[in-house]
């Protein structure tokens, strides 16, 4: 289930030649930055910044959908010796109640990748793993984990182009799309796990399964 909200120095590129819409402060939601990786030692001074994605998201299995709630994410970007290079800052996402699974919920985490240097094939990529909570589950319930995590490859959402919110501090809207996703069954949930995996139709492959986001960034100089 791959966040996010991805390759926005692309989507700043592809955004910046439309021309800006309207929003008032009360449409926007509150960016936050405390989770800015700084630059690294070697950086190219003056070149860094970081930013800041809030998105709604939504899972959708087979024919069943998943709303995901409003997921949190940052990083810092910049040169280094000339060079593109990244530092991820965080993931933060409020665990969510399962539809179809009365008291459970679900909660993305970082799995310990990211590359948001979108390119012609590929707004971004990000490794997550979701763990899955309810009384009856073992706390180490989930779908993926830290050491086998899920992949998630998103591509713009052409329903929802890149739109160019303001330009001072520069703000975008967009959304990406994962339609490619494969699903494993879950791990680590003990003798309830097979009940769920049939709830929810894990295992499920490739080309069944869609993640889908809506976002808002916003970047600040570092």
């Amino acid at each position: 289930m791959k966040l996010l909200a991805l390759g926005a120095a692309a989507v700043a590129m592809a955004a910046l030649t439309l021309t800006p819409a309207t929003a008032s402060a009360d449409e926007l939601p509150a960016f936050d930055f405390s989770d800015c990786p700084a630059p690294p030692s070697n950086a190219d001074p003056g070149t860094w910044r970081c930013e800041s994605f809030v998105s709604q998201g939504k899972l959708t299995i087979g024919d069943e959908e998943i709303p995901l709630g409003e997921m949190r994410l940052a990083f810092s970007e910049g040169r280094v010796n000339g060079q593109y290079a990244q530092v991820f800052g965080a993931l933060r996402h409020t665990p969510v109640r399962v539809p179809g699974l009365a008291g459970t919920t679900i909660q993305l985490r970082y799995g310990g990748y990211s590359d948001f240097q979108g390119n012609d094939v590929r707004r971004g990529e990000l490794d997550v793993y979701a763990v899955l909570r309810h009384p009856l589950l073992r706390k180490e319930c989930s779908i993926g984990t830290a050491a086998a995590p899920l992949h998630t490859v998103v591509h713009d959402d052409p329903a929802l182009p890149p739109t160019v919110l303001s330009k001072n501090p520069p703000t975008f809207h967009f959304g990406v799309v994962d339609p490619d996703l494969a699903l494993p069954a879950t791990q680590g949930c003990g003798p309830l796990g097979k009940l769920v995996d049939r709830k929810l139709g894990l295992p499920s492959p490739s080309g069944q399964n869609t993640f889908h986001q809506t976002t808002y960034v916003q970047y600040k100089p570092l």
